[in-house]
């Protein structure tokens, strides 16, 4: 995982969206727990923000330079599998930053 300290280099922020108590946001709800702190030590600078909202589908947004946005939907996947999508998201930063 050391991409993760790599992460504020291509990405302005994270945003992580939620509901509070649907099965579907529960394993976004873990993601964050268990690894809300590592993302923060190691990118202090990086805005990580997490919206709770009712009924909400579970999902993660990178913003990069020059307000672009993207988003990935997480409802259905693993902690894994949300591990890996914010790794595309960073690295997805780092190419727009080359460009």
């Amino acid at each position: 995982m050391a991409w993760r300290a790599n992460l504020s280099r291509g990405v302005r922020e994270i945003r992580f969206l939620f509901c509070q108590s649907s099965p579907a946001s529960a394993p976004a709800r873990e993601f964050v727990k268990k690894n809300y702190g590592d993302i923060k030590a190691r990118n202090p600078s990086l805005p990580v923000l997490i919206r709770e909202c009712s009924s909400v589908e579970p999902q993660l947004w990178a913003r990069y330079d020059m307000g672009v946005e993207r988003c990935v939907r997480l409802d259905g996947l693993t902690e894994a599998q949300i591990d890996s999508k914010l790794e595309e998201l960073a690295k997805a930063g780092q190419s727009l930053k080359s460009k």
